[in-house]
């Protein structure tokens, strides 16, 4: 099972921003998602930023996939006790994707060594689209949107029925 399930799906993204410290302006995270995203040639149709609050969080998942057939929420994944981003989220999964997770975390390892515990990447499936979880740091979400979501999206929706 190669390239041959790749089909030329329209990606639609959506770029949330988890934080309670940054402004629009300062969203470094969300300007490189969104960045990586039009440079693939990959349209950015819905981008909010929210605090880090369960419900609120759920609620911009929700209202992204309306338009999204990929959302990507960077920041809360952590361990610290106002990282909420995975409780808010995978919740809502119809199905998980682990291998997003673990490969996050192995190619992560490299530029943080064993601090990749601290990271709880994930990935899964809401009403057929993929949503992303990654850590906030500019560097991790580069990391994230280059060399794994952007490469492999077709090919997740392409399996996910869109």
């Amino acid at each position: 099972m190669g390239r041959e399930h790749h089909t030329d799906v329209a990606v639609q993204a959506a770029v949330i921003t988890v934080s309670t410290s940054r402004t629009e302006k300062t969203d470094l995270s969300g300007k490189i998602l969104r960045e990586a995203f039009e440079n693939a040639g990959m349209a950015v149709v819905f981008q909010t930023l929210v605090p880090d609050n369960e419900e609120q969080i759920s609620a911009a998942v929700l209202a992204a996939l309306e338009a999204a057939n990929c959302v990507v929420v960077t920041g809360g994944t952590g361990l610290t006790h106002d990282d909420c981003t995975i409780e808010a989220v995978t919740p809502l999964f119809e199905k998980t994707m682990d291998g997003f997770g673990e490969l996050f975390r192995q190619k992560s390892y490299a530029q943080v060594k064993t601090a990749v515990l601290l990271s709880r990447a994930t990935a899964g499936l809401i009403r057929g689209a993929a949503v992303f979880c990654i850590p906030g740091s500019p560097k991790a979400v580069q990391l994230a949107a280059e060399e794994i979501i952007i490469p492999e999206i077709r090919h997740i929706l392409t399996h996910a029925g869109q």
